[in-house]
């Protein structure tokens, strides 16, 4: 793998994991239904343009809010970290899913909880941050954007993927999302501890 791309690949790949848009397809899915198609085209387009306004602003803003806190980037590394890890296992635990979200059953879902929390939630802002301090401004903007691409390519063709998945297929997809979430919550946390020792 060149070197050049390196960084690329190192950013999308825990940002794809942490959006997690193919396990966001049921309760898309259910948020939607009911609407017409132009009701649903909105919805689409407010929850991809609302997740990725919150997502690039907070990583252009963040550090400058840590630094007023007076936050180091391994203090939020290792917060940062147990927070994913706490979200991952919540997630895999029997029982436990994202549905109380979809109690916002209504008209107006593109905002919330589609765009905040079910796509850019407390996982994507923290590895956002995290992604930014380790591999760049462009490296974690562009994965930023093309998986909120993804999210919007998925969402259009949503019936036709839960046709090819199904239900527990995008069950299964989404419970081995979340066992990367907690291994990637654990580097993080290596991480941090890591800067803090070796400064």
């Amino acid at each position: 793998m060149p070197k050049l791309f390196e960084p690329f690949i190192l950013t999308f790949i825990p940002l794809f994991v942490a959006v997690d848009s193919i396990g966001n397809l049921p309760l898309f899915v259910s948020l939607v239904d009911g609407l017409n198609k132009k009701q649903k085209d909105k919805a689409i387009i407010e929850s991809v343009t609302t997740a990725a306004i919150l997502a690039v602003v907070f990583m252009f803003v963040g550090k400058w809010v840590l630094r007023l806190l007076g936050i180091t980037i391994p203090d939020f590394q290792i917060a940062g970290g147990a927070l994913l890890f706490v979200i991952s296992l919540r997630l895999l635990l029997p029982g436990a899913s994202k549905s109380l979200y979809t109690e916002a059953h209504n008209k107006e879902v593109g905002v919330f909880p589609l765009g905040t929390p079910l796509i850019t939630g407390p996982a994507v802002l923290t590895t956002t941050l995290i992604l930014l301090d380790q591999h760049g401004t462009l490296a974690t903007f562009t994965a930023l954007i093309l998986n909120m691409f993804i999210v919007w390519i998925t969402f259009i063709k949503a019936d036709f993927l839960m046709k090819i998945f199904g239900a527990n297929g995008t069950r299964a997809f989404s419970k081995i999302m979340y066992i990367l979430l907690a291994a990637i919550s654990i580097m993080m946390i290596r991480k941090g501890i890591m800067g803090v020792l070796v400064p």
